[in-house]
Parts: C-alpha cells; sequence; structure tokens
C-alpha cells in the first residue's frame, strides 16, 4: 500500500510535531521566513490568475484557487516551518505527551514570526519588480496594472471584513489547510503528496477563506501599492454597465493612506484570521484526530 492509514498519519504527525518543537532557533527561524516567501509565491501567482479579465467566471475562481497551492506543495516537499501547518502537528504531538506545551508556543511564535519576515521580504521584491504600474503610451504618466488593482482589491476586501467573519472563514480555511498537511504525510511519494495538497487547497482559497500566512503578503502588498501611489488608486476607474468611467475604490489619496495601513491590518483581519486558523487547524483537526486515534 503506497499510503498509510489515518492511524499511521496520527502518530506520524505526532512525531513531525515533537522535531519541530525542539529545532534550533536559527534553523526555525530560517525555515519560517522560507516558508512565508514560499505562500507569498503561490498568493503572488493567484494575483496574477485573478485579474484576468475573466477572473469572476467560475473558471477564474477555481484558477485562482488552483494556482495558490503551489505555496503550500513547496513548504511540504521543499521542507519549510509553515505557521498554520504547525497548529497541527504540534498541538496533536502536546496532546500525545511528546512535545511539551512550552516547546509548542516556543514553535509558533517563532514560525508565525518567522512567516511574517518571509511573506513581507517576497512582498518589496515582487514590489520592486514593478508588476503593479505601467506608464500610458499617449501621456506617459504612471497607471497601475491590472494587477495592481486586483492586489489592492484582494487587499481592501479581506481588511472589509467583520471581525467575527474574518474569524469563522479562518477556522474554515485551516481546517482544509491542515487536512491537506494531514494527507500529504499520508502519501509516500510526491506525486501523492501534490494532489493530497492540491485538492484542498484549491477548496479553501477557492471559497474565500483566510490564511493568516498568506495575508501577510496578499494584505502588505495592497498596503505597499497604496503607500506608494496614493492618487494612483485614488484615482483608478473602471467602466460601468453604461460604459463611464467610475471610481474602484472610493477613496480620496488622504483615505486611501488611513485605510491601507498595517494597523488596520493587524486589527481587522490578522488577529481574527490567526485565532480561526489556531481553532481550525489545532482543534478540528489535530485534535480530533489525536482524541480518535492517539488518546489512551
Amino acid at each position: 500500500m503506497n499510503f498509510m492509514t489515518p492511524a499511521e498519519v496520527a502518530a506520524a504527525a505526532c512525531n513531525a510535531g515533537k522535531a519541530k518543537t525542539e529545532l534550533p532557533f536559527f534553523k526555525m527561524l530560517l525555515l519560517g521566513i522560507l516558508a512565508g516567501a514560499y505562500i507569498g509565491f503561490g498568493a503572488n501567482l493567484a494575483t496574477k490568475v485573478g485579474a484576468a479579465p475573466d477572473a469572476d467566471s467560475a473558471v477564474g475562481i477555481f484558477l485562482f484557487g488552483a494556482v495558490f497551492s503551489v505555496g503550500l506543495m513547496l513548504v511540504v516537499i521543499a521542507g519549510a516551518e509553515l505557521f498554520t501547518g504547525n497548529n497541527m502537528a504540534c498541538f496533536a504531538s502536546a496532546c500525545n505527551g511528546q512535545a511539551s506545551w512550552g516547546g509548542l508556543l516556543y514553535n509558533w511564535v517563532v514560525v508565525y514570526i518567522a512567516n511574517f519576515i518571509g511573506s513581507v521580504l517576497l512582498v518589496y521584491i515582487i514590489f520592486l519588480g514593478a508588476y503593479w504600474v505601467t506608464k500610458d503610451a499617449k501621456t506617459g504618466s504612471l497607471l497601475l496594472t491590472g494587477m495592481g488593482i486586483k492586489a489592492l482589491g484582494i487587499a481592501s476586501a479581506k481588511m472589509k471584513l467583520t471581525w467575527m467573519a474574518a474569524f469563522m472563514r479562518g477556522i474554515c480555511c485551516n481546517w482544509l489547510v491542515c487536512l491537506a498537511v494531514w494527507m500529504a504525510f499520508s502519501a509516500k511519494d510526491i506525486i501523492g503528496k501534490i494532489f493530497g495538497i492540491f485538492f484542498p487547497i484549491m477548496a479553501f482559497v477557492s471559497s474565500g477563506f483566510e490564511h493568516c500566512v498568506a495575508n501577510m503578503f496578499f494584505i502588505p502588498m495592497g498596503i505597499t501599492i497604496a503607500q506608494k501611489a496614493p492618487e494612483l488608486v485614488a484615482g483608478a476607474t473602471k467602466l460601468n454597465a453604461a460604459g463611464e468611467a467610475v471610481s474602484i475604490f472610493n477613496m480620496t489619496p488622504d483615505q486611501v493612506v488611513a485605510f491601507f495601513s498595517y494597523g488596520n491590518f493587524i486589527n481587522a483581519n490578522l488577529i481574527p484570521v490567526t485565532l480561526g486558523n489556531i481553532v481550525g487547524g489545532a482543534l478540528f483537526v489535530g485534535g480530533v484526530y489525536w482524541l480518535i486515534y492517539l488518546k489512551k
């Protein structure tokens, strides 16, 4: 049999969780930075696909979710430390008495900060690649590209969620993410791991659920664009059904700067999504499967 049973996966996840809590600080930090960047690569690709003219169609929504899955494939197969996946593995291991609760907290805090560093590092690399802006061929003035508008739109929508909506979407997200990691544990070859990861990740992204590490890329990218060029954001327009140019964001430059801020990001999105991710991954996957397969 080329895969492990659920009971075998539970034991393997606990062993992995123990090892994660015992990583030396420098290794944990570097692996966490890599995971933040890897998830950011998936988020950036999804933004690119989402900027296509037919992105709101059923196929466009599916493709947006499908391409994002490359991020978790890189984390699991290439090797990195991702906060959301560690919610499941470290929690199950601590419940099983293999990892300490102090080790769990140490891993979660270090990896979370490292994921943020890796995500924002990639934000600035992509931003300096100038995918978000172009020059008008006639006037030479700067304009937002479709990808820049999409990045701003994603960030704006995420920061406009209510606290409860963000929290609940965070639960659903990491329930699926940790099931993707769980199924990747079960596979004994790379193709099996890829397929185990693909479908739950496609489902969570296409459903519009909220992932704290992905949002460490999505929202800072919108913030970086907005803070660099608030006038362009305020002046961005689209054609309505009557063919008239209307504002996309309906903000003045000052409102753009005030709304697209790290303070707003942390309070309106990152905190509730992180808490929801912990519940979805630690309790609904790690905790439940520990109760089913390992609790004496």
